[in-house]
């Protein structure tokens, strides 16, 4: 269902619609507090446009009894009593049909969000007042979060044909409106029928690619993508979600399209980016470092970019153009200066200059790195055999509130687990719980430790009990599926956690990943092949390619196995998950990458 946060940011605010006539408000009682807030802005303000001529007002008298019930209202309404003030008001504003007091009444209602009354209050608002925008689009989107599609096709149909000018703008923006839409193949439907009205505006035909994309249809977000940029050539937000239909199922072709797309449209700065992001994914780090050479010499000035740049010579471990970058971006004053000083500290370290890195994290005194900083500083500590000390550190900080005291927790069980610590680190988690028993990231962290010393009954108690807790926790749901298939038990039971993460969080590699390993484990290797490709592809772990490189072997394509193996391992050859897995089918890769 579309959320209440998506409908505000769909229509204007609507403030100060009182009667003209009660142009003096009842006094505020000395206790009281507003309830009502100002609606939050569109997303994208209308361009200025001749006003609708507005509805005749009705031929009310304002009698005392009127102005009674009005103020009484409104005077309920100031001392919270919103179950009283949202009925006055509709009740009024149906009796007098004026369109004042039916946007008054839309407006008590979505406040107090009692959706059906205002849902109520709005439509006879726009039956008063049929030309007015506002109304309609309100109506909309309460249609829309109510699961009315089919009711709010007529509406849709009226208002983006009642602004030929800004039809473009405006299918975007009711892209973003049903883009969390529990009823996905609904959403689709309704857009490619408003799509069929406007054949030749291109964001109609965007719209359409994104909520195929939304209900899993792959073909038909790619042809509507194209379609988006047939119609405008160059357009670059059209480019980069055909690139990304593309990926789903072929890296190569994606590849192949944003280099196309850049030398047509040299000044297409973001897919050129993402263009070198994919060729870092892909290993192809020469060429990447030619699209970073592009971004850069076009934007010398730009410390988004440079900021950018050096991210993605992290990835791709050029850990001294990271820094050249890092620098410059430093240099040119850039938005947020502790994020850099926290990536040049990373830097550092991987150049094993230790005493640099501790000098870039304690350079962070305060602000949203501060925590992250320090905890990095106390992981230099460890790595230097100094774990106590270490500890100490994270220990003697001074966290500003609960949740920096929970990151400090949280970053002292990682240097214990990164010490291979585990008893420990699952006695101080067990403690953390004991002292917070419902935060969900400390239940998270302590189920995964106790998982580490084979206590699988504490496992999945408490990923039960956050699952309870926090029923989005998509991460929840797949850790314990995992464990499961991993343990080859209570495979189908495994099957529905994980498919439940995937409907929480679709596009993440680990729960990509899980999915295709319960797959196997349950037989269906084709299957599971499919999702462990997307998974790897988007995220070349190791963990990942273990799993990938076995069903491959499986299947009897064992020299595409050894290739995956082979690469995970000159990237990351102490994983324990991918050493196992190697040792088990082709021990000579080991010695190999030794």
């Amino acid at each position: 269902m579309t959320t209440l946060r998506n409908i505000a940011r769909f229509f204007a605010p609507i403030a100060g619609l009182a009667l003209a006539a009660c142009a003096q408000p009842p006094a505020k009682p000395e206790a009281a507090e507003p309830v009502q807030k100002p609606l939050p802005k569109v997303v994208a303000q209308q361009p200025a446009a001749a006003p609708p001529r507005a509805a005749p007002l009705p031929a009310v008298e304002l009698t005392q009894a009127l102005l009674f019930r009005i103020t009484l209202a409104e005077i309920a309404l100031q001392r919270g009593q919103v179950h009283v003030a949202v009925p006055a008001f509709l009740e009024v504003a149906r009796e007098t049909r004026d369109p004042r007091l039916a946007r008054r009444a839309t407006e008590v209602a979505w406040s107090a969000r009692f959706l059906p009354a205002a849902l109520e209050a709005a439509t006879l608002w726009l039956q008063i007042e049929p030309d007015s925008v506002r109304a309609r689009q309100t109506v909309i989107a309460l249609l829309v979060n109510q699961s009315r599609l089919d009711d709010a096709l007529p509406h849709l149909r009226k208002w983006l044909a009642g602004e030929p000018g800004n039809i473009g703008q405006n299918f975007l923006q009711l892209s973003s409106l049903v883009g969390g839409h529990q009823d996905k193949a609904g959403v689709l439907r309704l857009l490619r029928t408003l799509a069929a009205d406007h054949p030749a505006v291109a964001e109609a035909q965007l719209a359409v690619a994104q909520a195929a994309w939304n209900a899993d249809d792959s073909a038909g977000a790619l042809a509507a993508s194209r379609t988006a940029l047939q119609l405008r050539p160059g357009w670059e937000l059209a480019a980069l979600f055909q690139a990304r239909a593309l990926q789903r199922d072929s890296a190569e072709r994606a590849l192949a399209f944003l280099e196309e797309f850049v030398k047509a449209n040299p000044g297409a700065r973001d897919a050129r980016l993402n263009y070198a992001r994919m060729l870092v994914t892909a290993k192809r780090f020469p060429e990447a470092r030619k699209q970073f050479e592009v971004l850069v010499g076009e934007a010398p000035n730009n410390a988004d970019i440079a900021l950018a740049v050096a991210t993605l010579s992290l990835q791709a471990k050029d850990y001294v153009a990271a820094e050249v970058q890092l620098r410059r971006a430093l240099e040119i004053n850039p938005k947020d200066p502790d994020t850099i000083r926290l990536h040049l500290g990373q830097v550092n370290e991987e150049l094993k200059r230790d005493e640099q890195a501790l000098r870039w994290y304690s350079s962070i005194t305060h602000g949203p790195q501060f925590i992250p900083a320090q905890a990095r500083y106390a992981g230099v500590l460890a790595r230097q055999g100094r774990l106590a000390e270490a500890r100490k550190y994270l220990q003697g900080l001074s966290p500003g509130d609960a949740q920096q005291r929970l990151q400090l927790t949280l970053a002292e069980a990682a240097l214990l687990r990164e010490a291979k610590a585990y008893q420990e680190a699952f006695d101080f988690l067990g403690a953390a719980v004991t002292a917070s028993p419902d935060t969900p990231d400390l239940i998270y962290d302590y189920a995964m430790s106790a998982e580490k010393v084979n206590r699988f009954d504490v496992m999945e108690t408490n990923l039960r009990r956050l699952i309870a807790l926090r029923p989005t926790h998509a991460h929840a749901f797949n850790a314990l599926g995992y464990t499961l298939a991993d343990r080859n038990e209570r495979l189908e039971e495994a099957r529905d956690l994980i498919e439940n993460a995937h409907k929480l969080a679709p596009e993440d590699s680990y729960i990509l990943d899980s999915l295709g390993w319960v797959y196997y484990r349950l037989g269906q290797n084709e299957r599971a092949l499919g999702y462990l490709q997307r998974a790897h592809l988007a995220r070349p772990d190791s963990e990942i390619a273990a799993h990938l490189g076995e069903v491959l072997w499986v299947l009897g394509r064992q020299a595409e196995a050894q290739k995956v193996w082979a690469e995970a391992l000159r990237g990351q050859p102490k994983n324990e998950v991918l050493e196992r897995t190697v040792q088990r089918f082709a021990p000579a890769l080991l010695q190999t990458a030794q």
